[in-house]
């Protein structure tokens, strides 16, 4: 692998692009160097999450449930970061990847981000404000969503009430 290939893909990657070049010099040279051939499971639905794994080279499908009541997800190429929240907090990984093609990954693990961001504070401030906005953002649309489903449910209740009066 190419070292300068890995910065351009980490660059890529929406939550890196506003690293700095010595950054992402660090976090390729730091993290490790998957590959997986094609059909090969890169991670299981399930376990452990233990970082971000960023797809250099492929396409990956995520999927969830075994053999028939396997569902795709989506397929996914090179830039893809899988397991974001995973590079911050622990959880378990909420699908399968398996791999379409022979892929090239980059695994970064949670103590290295952490380590990246304990050296580097003002990354680690623009990434929280940025995260801080995500966050606000989802519980602005969920708190919309919650609206209306409590207006669908007052409409239900109405029905229901037409409709039994309508009977007596």
């Amino acid at each position: 692998m190419s070292l300068a290939r890995d910065i351009d893909i980490l660059r890529r990657v929406p939550l890196l692009a506003k690293f700095t070049e010595d950054q992402l010099r660090l976090l390729a040279f730091s993290a490790e160097t998957m590959q997986v051939s094609k059909g090969g499971t890169v991670f299981n639905e399930g376990e452990r999450a233990d970082g971000g794994i960023v797809l250099t080279i492929g396409k990956v499908q995520l999927e969830t449930g075994m053999g028939r009541e396997s569902r795709p997800h989506g397929t996914y190429g090179p830039g893809t970061l899988f397991g974001e929240n995973a590079l911050m907090a622990e959880g378990k990984r909420p699908a399968r990847a398996v791999a379409l093609e022979d892929c090239e990954l980059i695994r970064i693990r949670r103590a290295l981000f952490s380590r990246m961001l304990q050296e580097f504070p003002k990354t680690a401030q623009r990434l929280y404000l940025d995260k801080a906005s995500e966050f606000t953002a989802a519980a602005t649309a969920l708190a919309r969503v919650g609206r209306r489903l409590d207006e669908v449910e007052v409409l239900n209740e109405r029905h229901k009430q037409d409709v039994e009066s309508k009977r007596r």
